[in-house]
């Protein structure tokens, strides 16, 4: 093997192992986290930034290095550790993953994976043998294997094809890999099947491989069937090669994965997440965007010794991303990155010392603590003058017409600001996603409804009301409804509830039974209605895939982190197995493209209040169903997509995953602009 590796120690009470090993470029200590520097760079970062952080190896993708520059490039330099002047290690990925994420613009075959380049628009056939040649040229230290990623979420029919295909292409890598001595590792594949894993840990232990990598995960599946299958897979895995849990993830998912034996981690989060103003600190998860940090004179962690930390104070770097400067990400960045490289040392230090046990246990509640500044106290008013207008950062608002809303203070922003937000909420989610016909055929079992910011509970009230007064006319024949609302700021809805001579809409035990309980079902109904206080995207993975999204939070200009291209695709991810249909009041552009960059396809949707159009999405499984049923939707279609072309908001938020050139082409060779199967309207 020509890593060496080295296992030191293993806890008590846990799988945590802490271990090293030798690489072309330095000695490498276990558990070990990897910033993903997808094009030869961490965005926003030098190099020497990355060192001050911690950073012992870093990733770097295949698929785009293929691209731009190009193997002739490296080869011409001597390798990417001298292009970039990275003194580290380095490790490639071989492109499996970004082709599994184009999955309307690629074609499988034994051979390998054929795409279109979007630098100049040739067709490639990406082989094992030629991203292991690329892979060389790089220079990397450790390579991995092409292999065929599907979602976790996958039949066993679907899931033994790749996996088998997998393990065909790690034959064809090794012989590739020839006396070259850079690493290689194997990926393990057979998305939440346990058979399958087995036979797949099993097969590539037999190989030569210098390490394994747990695949498939962090692509459909909940958190908890994750953190089984990585427990599983990494105890059938050699006890003397590193193991490596690609694309994963936040702090307390690194912790969760070390306890159950893996080493080696990459993720794009710490870095995509600063672009969002959220970084993690010993205090928890912060959101810098918020009001609360305007004139906060401290560090981001007052346990840091970052860059960052030592010179800049919150209120600072909350002016710097409120005033969209490349400096607040750079900041957030280095801080976010210093975080997980000191959490990683902490628990190689944990288990050396065999104390790993009592600090999984302590951490298991400080990684997931959401942001809990508050604005300082203000004179309480006297109980003669109580205020029922004001709660939190919400106020209410009462329009020309009469009709009452909750507004944001700070950003000024109203939740429905149509005549009549009842209406509004009947027309644009329950009336046009035709909830009630889908409800007539209850031999389809439970449908699951997101509600994505319940905001004062118009959207989730219409759909129950309407389910309430279905059932009274049909009776049994009517198919369970799982609503599940998503809100980390409760203020809004306690305020409509303050006021319900106001909001007449929450004049029903439910409402209230949902902020007392969390949850809300009635005795002689098929009918649920839930809640998760908590940012959406960290808990989706924890719901069950959604039927109908109502996706109605703040806009991009208060909510930027909801509109982006990655909460799209976590998203997608969730629900792109399912019959799903998500529905919005934006008509952007940029959320658009969006939509589409994450694999959903896009239509126009009804107009409400002042827009003349909103914005559907459909999953496949949707669009085959309404298809078939001859309810085919206005697909956005060539004319909105030469638009878009010339949009000056082209790209979505946040866009961090890939170049401006790979999202380019995502959107262009979408199967949506492909075919003229399906009716599209000139829409914007």
């Amino acid at each position: 093997m020509r890593l060496g590796f080295k296992l030191l120690a293993q806890a008590t009470g846990s799988s945590a192992r802490a271990g090293e090993f030798s690489t072309l470029h330095g000695s490498i200590k276990t558990p070990l986290f990897m910033p993903v520097g997808t094009n030869a760079t961490v965005k926003g970062l030098r190099v020497e930034d990355l060192a001050s952080t911690g950073a012992q190896m870093l990733l770097a993708n295949t698929y785009h290095l293929l691209l731009r520059p190009g193997p002739a490039v490296f080869e011409a330099l001597g390798g990417i550790h001298k292009l970039m002047n990275w003194s580290g290690s380095i490790l490639t990925d071989s492109g499996g993953y970004q082709i599994f994420s184009l999955p309307h613009a690629r074609s499988m075959s034994e051979q390998g994976a054929s795409f279109r380049s979007y630098v100049d628009g040739r067709m490639i056939l990406l082989t094992p043998e030629l991203s292991i040649a690329t892979q060389k040229s790089i220079g990397s230290d450790i390579m991995m294997v092409l292999d065929q990623c599907i979602p976790s979420t996958s039949d066993a029919k679907v899931a033994r094809e790749a996996m088998e295909l997998t393990h065909r292409w790690a034959r064809r890598s090794l012989a590739a890999r020839g006396d070259s001595n850079q690493a290689l590792f194997g990926i393990v594949q057979g998305a939440l099947h346990k058979d399958l894993r087995r036979e797949s840990v099993e097969t590539l232990a037999e190989l030569e491989f210098d390490g394994l990598a747990i695949g498939g995960l962090a692509v459909g599946e909940t958190r908890n069937e994750r953190q089984d299958f990585t427990e599983f897979t990494a105890a059938l895995m050699p006890a003397d090669r590193p193991r490596y849990l690609m694309g994963v993830g936040t702090p307390i998912d690194l912790l969760e994965a070390v306890h159950r034996g893996v080493d080696m981690f990459d993720c794009i989060i710490p870095s995509a997440l600063s672009q969002q103003s959220v970084t993690y600190t010993s205090k928890g998860r912060l959101r810098l965007m918020r009001t609360v940090y305007k004139t906060i004179n401290e560090p981001l962690d007052p346990n840091c010794n970052c860059y960052a930390c030592k010179n800049y104070s919150k209120a600072y770097i909350h002016h710097l991303h409120k005033a969209s400067e490349l400096l607040a990400w750079q900041l957030t960045s280095i801080h976010n990155l210093q975080f997980y490289h000191s959490l990683m040392r902490t628990m190689r230090e944990q288990i050396l010392s065999d104390t790993f046990e009592t600090f999984y246990k302590e951490q298991r509640e400080l990684l997931v603590r959401q942001d809990e500044e508050r604005p300082p106290a203000k004179m309480p008013k006297p109980r003669t003058a109580k205020n029922y207008d004001v709660r939190g950062a919400f106020s209410v608002r009462e329009s020309r017409e009469g009709f009452f809303s909750i507004q944001h203070i700070d950003s000024g922003e109203v939740m429905h600001p149509g005549a009549d937000p009842n209406i509004e909420a009947r027309r644009l989610y329950v009336e046009q996603s035709r909830l009630l016909g889908r409800l007539s055929r209850p031999e389809q079992g439970e449908l699951v409804i997101w509600d994505v910011g319940l905001g004062a509970g118009y959207n989730a009230m219409a759909a129950i009301s309407a389910y309430e007064a279905f059932c009274k006319d049909n009776e049994s024949q009517v198919a369970a409804l799982r609503v599940i609302s998503f809100e980390n700021d409760l203020d809004a809805f306690r305020l409509a509830l303050m006021n319900g001579r106001r909001f007449p809409h929450l004049r029903s035990k439910a409402p209230h039974m949902l902020i007392r309980e969390g949850s809300w079902r009635p005795k002689h109904l098929r009918l649920s209605w839930e809640l998760l206080e908590a940012d959406f995207l960290s808990c989706i993975k924890d719901a069950p895939p959604a039927n109908f999204i109502f996706y109605d939070p703040f806009s991009y200009k208060t909510n930027q982190d909801l509109w982006s291209l990655t909460a799209f695709q976590e998203v997608f991810r969730a629900c792109s197995q399912v019959d799903c249909e998500m529905y919005s009041y934006t008509a952007s552009t940029r959320v658009r493209a969006a939509m589409l960059g994450a694999g959903f396809y896009v239509a126009t949707g009804l107009s409400t209040g002042s827009k003349s159009e909103t914005t559907v999405a459909f999953t496949d499984e949707a669009l085959k169903r309404m298809r078939e049923s001859g309810q085919a939707p206005l697909l956005l279609n060539q004319s909105w997509l030469q638009r878009w072309e010339r949009s000056d908001a082209k790209y979505p938020f946040a866009l961090v995953s890939e170049s401006e050139d790979a999202f380019d082409s995502r959107i262009r060779q979408h199967v949506q602009f492909q075919t003229t199967t399906w009716r599209a309207k000139d829409s914007d």
